[in-house]
């Protein structure tokens, strides 16, 4: 077969483009797959009216703004608060009852936390478990990262649109939340937050002897050599017996299929083999 000259001179400018932004933002474009790369820049060269990466890297250089938006694009944030219900009703039978009744600090990430949805979800789920069999909640503490610096401020402020809770009971949003709109975080939940930036694909955990390690929807983005790296790292940040919750579509690859034990296939909950 002859080659393309055309696609040739695409994969060129492809590899030239990723190459601008791993080494002008913080965004690890070799760690991601090309398919979903291109998918997401694809959306930003049709919104700037060009039609080659060539182009595009000029647009970038050129545009106030664009750089910003293309981040928004590659860290795609979707989510909710108790998103896949089921997931945190394994947490709260599996999860809780171990972490609360050793002794010292009750800690947990959530690793690719977009708009802080997930963290004070985990908050929020500690919490009423702490209050319901008079464990201390000051004992938990939950770090939330990204990389995405927008996502984070949202995080943050801890105030969510009613699409944010959809799946949460209007007696846990009674509870849990306030502000004008009862949308806010109550003090109680974000006290126990600590958020901060991080790009978990190349930098260390917040922490060890981590006992939850919550990570839904990332890994699926990410090439297998990545993911592998990811998860040797979680392994390392949990402590012995430790949880790990991955998203449903996502599952252990590697040797981290070794490292874990299933605590609940479905649910995509795993544990820390001692």
């Amino acid at each position: 077969m002859t080659p393309d000259p055309a696609a040739a001179l695409d994969e060129d400018a492809f590899a030239a483009l990723t190459a601008k932004i791993a080494a002008e933002r913080p965004f690890a474009c070799p760690q991601y797959k090309d398919a979903c790369l291109r998918r997401r820049i694809a959306v930003r060269m049709r919104a700037s009216g060009v039609h080659d990466y060539a182009a595009y890297a000029e647009v970038l250089d050129r545009v106030p703004g664009e750089w910003e938006r293309l981040l928004d694009a590659l860290t795609i944030n979707v989510t909710r608060l108790f998103r896949n219900r089921e997931a945190w009703e394994s947490v709260e039978r599996d999860v809780w009852p171990a972490l609360f009744a050793a002794e010292g600090p009750v800690t947990a990430w959530s690793a690719g936390c977009s708009s802080g949805d997930e963290p004070v979800t985990i908050a929020v789920s500690a919490l009423e478990w702490a209050g319901a069999h008079g464990a201390d909640p000051t004992r938990l503490l939950v770090h939330a990262t990204d990389i995405d610096a927008r996502a984070l401020a949202l995080a943050r402020a801890a105030t969510f649109g009613p699409a944010a809770f959809t799946e949460t009971p209007s007696a846990r949003r009674a509870r849990w939340f306030g502000g004008p709109d009862a949308g806010t975080a109550r003090p109680e939940v974000t006290a126990r937050l600590r958020i901060a930036r991080r790009d978990l694909l190349l930098e260390a955990p917040p922490a060890s002897g981590l006992g939850l390690i919550a990570c839904r929807n990332v890994l699926i983005y990410v090439a297998r050599e990545a993911q592998e790296a990811v998860l040797e790292r979680f392994h390392r940040a949990l402590a012995p017996g430790g949880f790990l919750l991955l998203g449903k579509v996502e599952s252990l690859v590697g040797p981290a299929r070794a490292r874990f034990d299933v605590v609940d296939a479905r649910e995509r909950l795993f544990r820390r083999a001692a």
